[in-house]
């Protein structure tokens, strides 16, 4: 043994503020980095967990987004939904877009290809009566997806052209996968036969 100082020194921790500031700065991803090109105002968000790329929006620019997005080659709404951040605390519309034509062309020609996805999330206030654009003038495929939304969660598409209830009753009382929705004691089903 040497009285010299180990090899591999154990890491120092970065102070707190350091360590603050690296959690803050978020690199953006090809599509933010394209919205940004183009003008764009957007938040950065963190990837999701298996890495797709994430992107706050305000509402009133959603659809001017998703057109640039659609332009871009995002041709596939995939999904949209929401979720409630919890009790008191946001409720959030998300879109995950698909790069379909390029998919399907680099398959036919038997190109390896790396599918390119993007999720948009636009952040609401639960008081009130949220509501943002509909975007289907852009994707008919949100017909169904955006009534199920405001169906669950109370979120109303500006625009939309069947704006009413998909799974639950016309007369439902309130948003049932709200995280402060209480269930009525019972629901009584009148006129059903």
């Amino acid at each position: 043994m040497s009285d010299s100082a180990p090899t591999n020194p154990t890491p120092t921790n970065p102070a707190p503020e350091e360590s603050a500031s690296a959690v803050a700065t978020l690199e953006p991803g090809p599509v933010s980095q394209w919205l940004n090109t183009q003008g764009f105002d957007h938040d950065v968000l963190d990837p999701d967990h298996v890495g797709v790329e994430q992107i706050g929006v305000e509402s009133a620019v959603l659809p001017i987004i998703v057109a640039a997005i659609k332009s871009h080659g995002f041709d596939y709404l995939q999904c949209q939904g929401g979720y409630d951040e919890g009790p008191g605390e946001r409720l959030v519309c998300f879109y995950h877009f698909i790069a379909m034509a390029e998919q399907v062309e680099a398959m036919t020609a038997g190109r390896p290809h790396e599918l390119r996805e993007v999720r948009l999330k636009v952040f609401l206030s639960r008081e009130g009566t949220p509501s943002l654009p509909s975007i289907y003038g852009l994707f008919r495929g949100a017909d169904w997806q955006e009534r199920e939304t405001f169906d669950m969660y109370g979120i109303e598409f500006e625009g939309h052209p069947h704006p009413k209830r998909l799974l639950m009753p016309e007369d439902w009382k309130g948003w049932p996968l709200r995280k402060d929705y209480v269930q009525p004691d019972f629901y009584e089903m009148q006129d059903a036969f």
